[in-house]
């Protein structure tokens, strides 16, 4: 359920602030339709701005939030628990309801899907996309194994040398991060309540998924009782399909999906 993406080493100052901006929280307003999208654990907006741009000149608002220790120091992310990222989800629905726009559909990748999920089950929403959600979980050991990766990443990402990446990711693992047993537990609820949903719902999924179980798919397509659902699997994908080969045909498909929605304008 992680979403990071692997950063360069050694920006100068001018490539470092280009690839912070395309990591910060985006509102592109087009037309009255608006798509909530909602990215992975450890990832940032970047997980769908790609997304964003496309449904933006197809006409469509997009709101993509961060959550709490999101696209920041890993020490920060470790602090944070999902607790902390459902409120800054629930705040991007309401910043959309705020800016006049009555009909929300949303979107998440990973984590995100889950989110999507219980923004559903609590919200009114005109349909809903998960990619690549969970509703099994690996034990906290392998999540933290993710964290320790994403720290290491974003460090390379700052330019900081071997040496000292090591260093200040030994001090993050000997913290560890209590929460990930809340989020373990956050996805178990989840699962238990999708039989509660009943908004359209696109189910996407990739096949060569190297982070969750592929089966979550299934469990979310059976369980929600949505009258209209499709599931679709992803043959040349892995976990980050939002970033990955087969991105364009799954812009096309969440259009689709959204075009066949049943919106007042």
């Amino acid at each position: 359920m992680y979403g990071y993406n692997s950063y360069s080493t050694y920006l100068d100052e001018g490539e470092l602030a280009m690839k912070k901006s395309l990591s910060q929280p985006f509102f592109f307003q087009a037309g009255p339709r608006a798509v909530l999208l909602l990215h992975g654990f450890t990832g940032s907006s970047a997980d769908v701005r790609m997304l964003g741009r496309f449904l933006e000149k197809k006409g469509y608002t997009t709101l993509a939030p961060h959550y709490k220790g999101h696209g920041v120091e890993p020490e920060e992310l470790i602090t944070t628990g999902p607790a902390d990222w459902w409120q800054d989800v629930v705040v991007a629905y309401k910043e959309l309801q705020d800016a006049g726009y009555e009909e929300i559909a949303v979107a998440g990748l990973s984590l995100g899907g889950v989110m999507a999920l219980n923004i559903a089950l609590n919200n009114p929403v005109k349909g809903i996309v998960t990619m690549c959600a969970p509703m099994t979980m690996r034990t906290t050991d392998v999540m933290f194994q993710g964290v320790l990766k994403y720290a290491r990443d974003y460090k390379k990402f700052l330019g900081k040398d071997a040496e000292q990446i090591e260093a200040e990711v030994a001090v993050i693992a000997e913290k560890g991060m209590p929460s990930l047993q809340e989020l373990r537990e956050f996805i178990a609820r989840t699962r238990q309540e999708i039989d509660m949903i009943y908004a359209p719902i696109f189910v996407v999924q990739a096949t060569n998924d190297e982070v969750i179980e592929t089966e979550s798919a299934n469990i979310i397509y059976n369980q929600t009782e949505s009258l209209e659902k499709q599931i679709k699997w992803y043959e040349n994908s892995k976990h980050v399909i939002t970033l990955d080969q087969e991105k364009d045909q799954l812009h096309e498909d969440i259009y689709h999906f959204l075009e066949s929605l049943n919106w007042a304008q």
